[in-house]
C-alpha cells in the first residue's frame, strides 16, 4: 500500500473494477420493474441534512472512483488479490441483495435472503466491494476517502430506515428489533 497512488492512464488500472460494477449493477437494476427501482431510490422522507451528507458522500465517492480509475494495478501484491476477492464477494452480495429486495412484495419490508442478516445488505456489500477495490489499487488515500464517504452514507441509511418506518410501521419496527442495521451486532 502506498500513501497516494501514482496516477496514469492505462489498460490495467482500477477502472476495471468500476466497469465491472457499472455493468453488473446497471444490468441488474435495468432488468427490474420500474416500481421496484422507484422503491430503491425513494428519498421522500429525508431531512435536508441527510440530503446534504449524501451529496458529500457522492462527491467523495466520485473522487475515489477517479483515483481508482487512474491507478495502475499491481497483480504481484497480496493486497491486490485480497482486494479483488473482497470486490467479487461484495459485488456478488449486492446482486443477491438486489434480487432479495426485488422479490419482496411492495407492502412489506425485505426480510428474506441477506435481509435476514442485515437491514441494509446492499450497503454492507457495497462497502465490502468498495473496500476491495480500494485495497486492490493499493492506496491509503483512496481507502481513507472511501471510508469518509461511508460515514456520510450512514446518514443516508438512517434516512432510508426512517422512510421504511413511515411506510411499513410496526412491521419494520419488529425488523429493527431482530435484525442488525449492518451486520452481526452493528
Amino acid at each position: 500500500m502506498q500513501s497516494f497512488p501514482k496516477l496514469a492512464l492505462g489498460l490495467w488500472n482500477g477502472w476495471i473494477f468500476l466497469l465491472l460494477y457499472v455493468v453488473v449493477f446497471g444490468g441488474v437494476v435495468k432488468s427490474f420493474p420500474k416500481d421496484v427501482v422507484a422503491r430503491l431510490y425513494d428519498t421522500s422522507n429525508w431531512t435536508p441534512t441527510q440530503r446534504k451528507l449524501t451529496r458529500v458522500g457522492k462527491a467523495l465517492t466520485l473522487v475515489v472512483f477517479l483515483l481508482q480509475a487512474l491507478t495502475p494495478l499491481n497483480a504481484t501484491t497480496g493486497v491486490f488479490w485480497v482486494g479483488s476477492a473482497l470486490f467479487v464477494l461484495g459485488l456478488s452480495g449486492v446482486v443477491l441483495a438486489l434480487f432479495n429486495f426485488r422479490y419482496t412484495p411492495a407492502g412489506e419490508p425485505a426480510t428474506q435472503g441477506l435481509y435476514k442478516l442485515s437491514r441494509n445488505p446492499q450497503w454492507v456489500m457495497l462497502v465490502l466491494m468498495s473496500l476491495g477495490a480500494c485495497l486492490a489499487v493499493g492506496s491509503w488515500t483512496v481507502l481513507g476517502l472511501m471510508l469518509l464517504a461511508v460515514v456520510c452514507y450512514h446518514f443516508r441509511i438512517m434516512a432510508e430506515e426512517r422512510a421504511c418506518l413511515a411506510q411499513y410501521g410496526e412491521a419494520y419496527r419488529a425488523v429493527m428489533q431482530r435484525i442488525p442495521r449492518y451486520f452481526l451486532f452493528f
